[in-house]
């Protein structure tokens, strides 16, 4: 009984209508969507077209709509065709989202889409790929500084929205006549930047999961190389770099905690004094707020690992004139060292390991040749043979 309201898009048993029929980028869950009246509760409808494209439009025939819905929609010239994501109060809240002004003027919806309208669509849909390939090569005809990313059919076909990212400003009056000529079709162009390529394209990050431009995020914040150096990543470009070739938007996400933890560290330019050396600061695990100090600056060498409350003690204690015997507390052990990750790259290890294992061989069989009749070596040395027998 349970298994026809399952939903695949839910981990759930029961979903509510506020899921949508099929998984799409930048899918809204419509947690509103249960309560009695919300469709009539507003007149606003969310609609998607082609990830991640949305607009908003207004139900002006009062339409019965849920979310899933495939309907035709008023566009620029002609209609186009989308799926309902939102309906109901939360609308509202998705305008403030998409910085759209309360008096703006809204587009209409016309109808939900008839099989004739669902054949049109297909057919412009068909033809995007092909048409992306040879604009490319059309641009590079022109010598245009210019990459057209992906093409976008309205669902008549009467309009294609192409979609490009370039360095600088490109002057495509040309581009449009040779497109229009070529196509037959209304040309429109617009920019995006690397992430919202990326974001249209998709991909698998190396976290292994999907991209996150793909899934859920609109807006995107400027990153730079500071929130690596807080969280003590390694400077690399190729791996600090994601598959838009800037730096990864996930490098953001807990740089906020890392800033926190290093509040509670003390500095890295202060050195400790013992009886024995002067130890300076080498490396840290902030979130476990260890700190690694060596008795030399510009290398590991005798190297010891205190807590950061420790650190704070040997400081205060320097200050005070004093000296304690080591950096590490009395009665309790070292704090066990990290391994380097860097043997499980060396190839040689698997001939070392075989050659231990020969020798372990070796030793246990004596040193002797295995007959090839496949029986085992007498272990015994020097017992007569008996008479008129075999071994």
């Amino acid at each position: 009984m349970i298994d026809q309201f399952k939903c695949g898009n839910c981990t759930g048993s029961i979903c509510v209508q506020g899921c949508s029929r099929h998984a799409d980028k930048l899918n809204t869950y419509d947690w509103l969507a249960d309560l009695p009246d919300n469709a009539e509760a507003s007149d606003i409808v969310e609609v998607q077209f082609k990830p991640p494209r949305k607009g908003y439009y207004i139900n002006v025939n009062k339409i019965p709509l849920e979310k899933g819905d495939v309907v035709a929609v008023e566009g620029n010239p002609g209609h186009d065709v989308g799926t309902v994501t939102m309906t109901g109060r939360l609308v509202s809240l998705q305008l403030k989202k998409a910085n759209l002004k309360p008096g703006t003027e809204l587009k209409k919806i016309y109808r939900k889409a008839r099989q004739a309208d669902l054949d049109k669509y297909e057919e412009a849909k068909k033809r995007e790929h092909e048409t992306m390939i040879e604009s490319r090569q059309i641009a590079l005809h022109l010598g245009l500084q210019m990459k057209i990313g992906d093409v976008e059919y309205q669902g008549d076909g009467n309009k294609a929205i192409f979609y490009y990212i370039a360095d600088e400003r490109v002057d495509f009056r040309q581009l449009i006549k040779v497109l229009a000529d070529r196509f037959h079709v209304r040309i429109e162009m617009k920019q995006i930047g690397a992430r919202q390529e990326a974001g249209r394209i998709g991909g698998i990050g190396p976290c292994g999961r999907e991209l996150c431009c793909a899934t859920w995020m609109t807006n995107f914040s400027s990153v730079s190389t500071a929130a690596a150096r807080f969280q003590d990543l390694s400077l690399n470009p190729q791996k600090l770099a994601g598959q838009c070739a800037k730096l990864k938007c996930c490098m953001n996400y807990e740089v906020d905690q890392y800033m926190e933890a290093l509040k509670q560290l003390p500095s890295r330019e202060i050195s400790l004094h013992t009886q024995d050396a002067e130890y300076f600061f080498f490396k840290a695990d902030i979130l476990r707020h260890l700190l690694t100090y060596s008795t030399d600056k510009k290398f590991l060498a005798g190297e010891q690992t205190i807590t950061a409350r420790r650190a704070f003690e040997i400081i205060q204690m320097n200050r005070e004139g004093k000296k304690p015997a080591s950096l590490l507390e009395e009665g309790k052990d070292p704090e066990p060292t990290s391994l380097d990750l860097l043997d499980q790259e060396n190839i040689n290890r698997f001939d070392s390991q075989n050659a231990k294992r020969k020798k372990k061989k070796k030793h246990r069989g004596g040193g002797g040749e295995v007959p090839q009749d496949g029986s085992r070596p007498s272990s015994r040395k020097g017992t007569p043979k008996r008479n008129g027998g075999n071994d």
